[in-house]
């Protein structure tokens, strides 16, 4: 039988052994309970912070493209970037064909289109607009080698080329094809500019017409110039769901602290918009 005196002992070593073992058990729950209560408090911030899908024409400068590197990259990107920062939420830029880009907007792929939209009747029976940020023109170019003028493309004189989905298109259908200038198969539609730009170079086409701005971007160092503007006066939006009401709201307030910044004279001179 074991001595009382070493029974006590070991009972006293029991029962410190369990005292600390409690405390240890008690700072350990204590500092869990901490870390997931500041995991959770962070995951709860980055939850209110949404993220939203920019639509733009991948091949549109300065106002949207995508650069050698993959990266987006424009006056419009960097505005929306600006916006998000602004207003707290992020965003995330997606390219895409541009005569799907409504549909797109519409099937809840993209939520919104920020890339120099032209607001026109049509599309505002589609979508909602935010307030104009940008006003342009349409372009007319030739081969440098042509001897037309505005007068032959105003009387059909030849094969026009545009981007599909584009007011420039509208603008010739409307007013060429529509009024009979324009035979409706001399109206040639192409997935992007850069391919109109490429067809004109080498001659398969007469005339080219696209917004102002774009257009100097894309037949730069082209033997390509611009022979006059039609005077559309066209005013850029920002395309968003009907349905998206705030987010319009959110879009609108940005767009007006944006061009009350200095940033917005940045922006301009950054991608020589005037």
């Amino acid at each position: 039988m074991m001595n009382r005196k070493v029974v006590s002992v070991l009972l006293s070593v029991f029962v410190l052994f369990c005292v600390c073992m409690c405390g240890c058990t008690e700072e350990t729950v204590e500092k869990t309970v901490e870390t997931v209560s500041s995991e959770v408090a962070t995951d709860n911030v980055a939850a209110e912070k949404p993220t939203y899908i920019v639509g733009i024409d991948g091949e549109y400068p300065p106002y949207s493209y995508i650069d050698k590197n993959g990266d987006a990259q424009g006056f419009d990107v960097e505005s929306v970037k600006w916006i998000a920062d602004e207003m707290g939420f992020n965003v995330k830029i997606q390219a895409m064909a541009w005569d799907g880009i409504i549909p797109a907007l519409h099937a809840g792929k993209i939520d919104m289109v920020y890339s120099g939209m032209t607001i026109t009747e049509e599309r505002k029976g589609a979508v909602d607009f935010s307030e104009p940020y940008w006003k342009v023109n349409q372009s007319v170019a030739i081969h440098d080698d042509s001897d037309l003028t505005m007068d032959d493309f105003m009387a059909g004189a030849g094969k026009v080329g545009a981007q599909r989905g584009t007011t420039g298109a509208f603008w010739v259908e409307e007013n060429l094809v529509n009024k009979s200038s324009l035979a409706a198969d001399m109206l040639v539609t192409y997935d992007n500019f850069p391919l109109v730009a490429t067809d004109l170079q080498n001659k398969r086409i007469n005339f080219a017409i696209y917004d102002t701005p774009a257009m100097l971007d894309a037949i730069a160092g082209k033997p390509l110039h611009i022979i006059g503007e039609i005077d559309t006066g066209e005013d850029y939006g920002i395309a968003i769901r009907k349905t998206d009401t705030e987010l319009l709201k959110t879009m609108n307030e940005g767009l007006a602290r944006l061009k009350a910044s200095p940033k917005w004279e940045e922006l301009k001179e950054q991608f020589e918009m005037e």
